[in-house]
């Protein structure tokens, strides 16, 4: 079976949820699920000023557009294409291009697990990336963001850095 990826779907402007909600009654209709893996409006937290208030707020990342992790095929792309409030996809001409994984990172969507052989309180060196070099102890670990928040020392002051465990190593 071919590799699912994530592509970006134009839909009509405020109709992302309902795309996605239609999209995911058909997956269920036609038994695509091993096929069309998820459906994302991606959202942020926002905090919002409103008669002096403050309110945090969930607000669509890309208004317009809806991810998609498929598995790309005839059946597949014409499901997408059809569905209600559905423009096209996101590529030159017709052909949906995926994203990469370096365009994936910064929506927190991970398109791969690294297993790591640390955990909090062990001391690890930076193999790459901004922190290069650096040897720390780490604080915390987020599986979700793959990454951890290690103690660097900075202008002479202990400083809390997230690094992503593909660019960490245990020290021995």
């Amino acid at each position: 079976m071919a590799e699912a990826s994530w592509y970006v779907v134009h839909t009509y402007s405020g109709y992302e949820n309902k795309v996605k909600a239609n999209i995911e009654k058909t997956i269920e209709n036609r038994h695509l699920e091993d096929e069309i893996l998820e459906v994302r409006v991606p959202m942020q937290d926002v905090v919002e000023m409103k008669n002096g208030a403050r309110r945090n707020v969930q607000k669509k990342m890309f208004p317009g557009y809806v991810l998609i992790n498929m598995v790309m095929n005839d059946d597949t792309w014409y499901v997408v294409r059809n569905t209600r409030g559905v423009t096209g996809f996101v590529g030159p001409g017709s052909k949906p291009v995926p994203l990469t994984d370096v365009e994936m990172r910064p929506l927190g969507i991970k398109t791969e697990n690294i297993s790591v052989d640390f955990k909090e309180g062990d001391t690890i060196a930076v193999v790459a990336g901004v922190w290069k070099d650096t040897v720390g102890v780490v604080q915390r670990m987020d599986f979700g963001k793959q990454a951890a928040t290690i103690n660097v020392e900075l202008f002479g002051r202990e400083t809390p850095v997230e690094i992503s465990f593909a660019e960490i190593r245990k020290t021995v």
